[in-house]
């Protein structure tokens, strides 16, 4: 063979082993590229059942804080001055009434110079002045007044379906001792505390009927009748 002859057939032979040796290096290539990426697609599809999971024993381990049964309403804020010798101390006054709408309430007065810390003074006088109230099915058990300062308010029982005819002060109280259905009149001031406080007077004045039957040395049977 010449050498023109053997020159071409080593070409060939050569080009044979690089396009062998180009198709076994992409095969081991693709192989672990392939298997990398479908690894990362179960990781990916694994995330976010992690996640749940994760999220889930976060929530089982926290612990459910049960509500608080008191309920507080703000009634009045009003802004207050105090004259002393350099001049008008500002101030907030703050009137709150706090129950738990099952025979719990109270009225509670505060002043502060911010009106949260004011609120938050309210609500833990109220706590410290709350007084039971006797309910007698869903009203009162008879009929009351109760005085406070110039204020009066006038209560009386009413049948189911009435609902708390009311306003103000006095309704907010009567609300959150729980009364559902109640007549009512205010007289005389119109201020919020005096109604609020008339109102808390007159539910301390109740008195259920095996009280009075008692007092009485009668049976529930024959006061009723």
């Amino acid at each position: 063979m010449t050498e023109e002859k053997l020159e071409g057939v080593n070409a060939e032979v050569n080009a044979e082993i690089t396009e062998a040796e180009v198709t076994e290096t992409a095969e081991t290539v693709e192989a672990p590229a392939e298997a990398a990426v479908e690894d990362a697609a179960e990781v990916v599809e694994q995330l976010p059942a992690k996640k749940q999971r994760n999220r889930k024993k976060k929530v089982e381990t926290q612990e459910v804080k049960p509500e608080s049964e008191w309920k507080e309403q703000v009634v009045q804020i009003r802004r207050v001055t105090k004259v002393v010798k350099g001049g008008k101390k500002l101030s907030f006054r703050a009137i709150v009434i706090v129950g738990n709408q099952k025979g719990q309430v109270g009225v509670g007065c505060a002043k502060a110079s911010e009106v949260i810390i004011a609120i938050q003074k309210a609500i833990a006088d109220g706590r410290k002045n709350l007084i039971t109230v006797p309910i007698f099915k869903t009203t009162i058990p008879h009929p009351i007044t109760g005085r406070s300062g110039a204020g009066a308010v006038m209560l009386r029982p009413a049948s189911q379906g009435t609902g708390i005819i009311a306003g103000g002060a006095v309704r907010s109280v009567l609300e959150l001792a729980g009364i559902e259905n109640i007549l009512s009149k205010s007289l005389g001031s119109k201020s919020p505390l005096n109604a609020a406080n008339a109102t808390l007077e007159a539910l301390k004045a109740l008195r259920p009927f095996n009280e009075v039957a008692k007092k009485r040395g009668l049976t529930m049977a024959e006061l009723l009748n």
